[in-house]
């Protein structure tokens, strides 16, 4: 609280502990709050987890009138605002889910003075009731700010972006005088200058916090059995909630289906549902427990359940900007949480035939290969995840001890000889032929394919029978990640040597490469031990579980999703110090005044019960 001063700190402060229940703030969110309560405009990027709806929330209740806080999140408004009235505090919605009956009385409210902040869709934002509404308001002092969440949407070259996101550009020059600020998880370089530009907010303090999330765990595997790899994975999860992404709808589809066979409730989420169905599949995520949602990347954006314990990849994201996102849905709450991804070659071949096949021009397209490079190097990389996820955003750090290239470092080899016999196996069989008859091929592996091209009489012919078959997949996808080969998708996958791949064939340039995990006799790839996670008291378990079951009760009477009512930190907190009376529980995080009004009482009856 040093960087704010006087009266200003001390009201920041007093909605903190007593609206909030948090007995200080976190990082920068001091100074951005300070910033915006005093009329500055202020650009926050901040990781998911890291405190964000705070920056715009308390200055909405420290400044005259409302806030108007601008989010693509139609589906997740309700909760944010249910989780508001909660406190205390007096917030609604305008998007098109509501009535009209609904949405003239909440602007009826908007108008009266009766609401401290309201979550508006950018569609609604510029239509001329709207405006109209907004001009009367402004007319007589009544905006407190205007906050732009999920401000990375305004962005042309990221995977979000939404046309109408461009819209609230148009907030400043027709009331240049309320503060405005707005707020992403995820944007590299490219991404914020873009949101400085596109958004009038070139004159505002930035703030960039640290995109470290050290309660996750980051973990990449080579894709061998993708399905008895997820079930060795989700085996350490059981009765968790997680979500697991695809890259087409029809593998969502079947991989939901799978997992619920498994034992495993999984739900489907994609742009191909009904709109009732997805609607109805979110909500399910949101508010029961240990349910799993596998989704293609429609799935997600500003997911506000702080109890995701894992985010699973089973294909290549787009781009190490969309996985960051992705992975950030795990573990809001800041306990242990973990990212696996499995991948293959297959996945770059597909990634890369995207782009090219994509109606994008040349520029974006050259953009897109360099994000897609820059996530192959974090795949293939032989350093902590952590350093080489963090780098792509522009932040240094140490090696984490919490990823599995810290706890299991992989070993390197020089692939140089390897690779040249690779690349003269491609050539002499005519850059015609996939991974799966190059390595028979370089094995020896006599089938009736090799028979039929003749290509037993080849000089390369069972050269590389000193690597397993499993090895040489190994191999070629390390020279196709790193360039030196592409596959051609219109020739069936057929492997064709880059330009790069001339000095490596001349021996001219050394290749190092990772080394590649043996099987298991069950077919499994060798995983490092999972973590383990910090654990209460047989007793303090005991209480926990007890004051989730009322939680549960306390949620379905209400209609709301657990979460809302206490997250599971202050629930462990409260089962670990177990207060006896309502100064003490009032001093638990999560626990603030209007929490305290509602459920103290029914929680220290709990207590006192057992």
């Amino acid at each position: 609280m040093s960087q704010m001063s006087g009266d200003l700190a001390r009201a920041a402060h007093a909605i903190l502990r007593d609206t909030f229940g948090y007995p200080a703030f976190r990082g920068q969110q001091a100074e951005i709050i300070e910033t915006i309560a005093a009329g500055g405009d202020a650009l926050v990027l901040m990781p998911t987890g890291g405190g964000k709806s705070l920056c715009y929330q308390i200055p909405a209740l420290l400044r005259h009138g409302i806030a108007l806080v601008v989010s693509p999140l139609i589906a997740l408004m309700q909760d944010q605002v249910e989780a508001l009235t909660q406190l205390g505090i007096r917030a609604a919605f305008l998007n098109s889910s509501l009535p009209f009956a609904k949405a003239r009385e909440t602007e009826q409210r908007l108008f009266s003075g009766d609401l401290d902040l309201v979550y508006v869709a950018p569609e609604r934002l510029l239509t001329e009731r709207f405006l109209a509404l907004l001009d009367a308001l402004a007319e007589n002092g009544r905006i407190a700010l205007f906050a732009i969440d999920e401000a990375h949407c305004v962005s042309q070259w990221g995977h979000d972006f939404r046309p109408e996101y461009l819209q609230p550009s148009a907030l400043h020059e027709r009331y240049p005088q309320v503060p405005r600020v707005a707020l992403t998880a995820t944007a590299d370089a490219a991404t914020q200058q873009e949101m400085q530009a596109r958004l009038g907010l070139a004159g505002a303090r930035v703030f960039l916090a640290s995109f470290d999330r050290p309660n996750i765990r980051y973990t990449v595997v080579e894709k061998q059995q993708p399905k008895t790899q997820l079930l060795d994975f989700l085996a350490r999860h059981r009765g968790a909630a997680g979500i697991v992404y695809c890259l087409s709808r029809k593998k969502v589809e079947e991989t939901a289906v799978w997992l619920s066979e498994q034992g495993y409730p999984a739900l489907p989420y994609h742009a191909g549902l009904a709109n009732t169905a997805r609607a109805e599949n979110q909500r399910r995520f949101l508010r029961e427990e240990g349910l799993i949602v596998v989704a293609t990347i429609a799935f997600g954006m500003g997911i506000d359940k702080p109890d995701v314990r894992f985010v699973v990849h089973l294909d290549l994201p787009k781009s190490l900007e969309a996985y960051y996102q992705e992975t950030g849905r795990a573990g809001r709450d800041g306990e242990a949480a973990e990212a696996w991804m499995t991948y293959g070659l297959q996945d770059v071949v597909l990634q890369r035939a995207r782009i090219e096949d994509s109606g994008a021009d040349e520029a974006q397209k050259r953009l897109e290969r360099q994000k897609l490079e820059a996530l192959l190097g974090y795949a293939e990389s032989a350093r902590c995840r952590r350093v080489a996820l963090l780098a792509y955003f522009g932040e240094e750090s140490a090696p984490c001890g919490n990823c599995d290239v810290c706890l299991d470092p992989p070993q390197c080899w020089d692939g140089t000889v390897a690779a040249q016999k690779a690349m003269s196996a491609i050539l002499r069989t005519g850059q015609r032929f996939g991974v799966a008859y190059l390595i028979d091929v370089l094995r020896g592996k006599t089938t009736e394919r090799t028979r039929q091209y003749g290509h037993q009489s080849l000089p390369t012919w069972g050269v590389g029978a000193d690597l397993t078959e499993h090895e040489w997949h190994g191999v070629f996808r390390q020279l196709v990640t790193a360039g030196f080969l592409r596959a051609e998708m219109q020739e069936y996958g057929a492997l064709k040597l880059e330009a790069a791949a001339r000095p490596v064939l001349k021996g001219e340039l050394r290749l190092e490469l990772r080394k590649i995990r043996p099987r298991t006799k069950a077919g499994r790839v060798v995983t490092h031990t999972h973590m383990a996670l910090p654990s209460l008291s047989p007793e303090a378990q005991g209480r926990f579980e007890r004051l989730r079951q009322w939680r549960f009760q306390a949620a379905r009477e209400q209609g709301l999703p657990a979460y809302v009512i206490l997250h599971d930190k202050t629930l462990k907190e409260i089962a670990h110090t177990r207060p006896g009376n309502p100064d003490t529980l009032a001093t638990i995080p999560g626990m603030g005044k209007a929490k305290m009004e509602r459920y103290g009482e029914a929680i220290l009856n709990l207590l006192r019960a057992g």
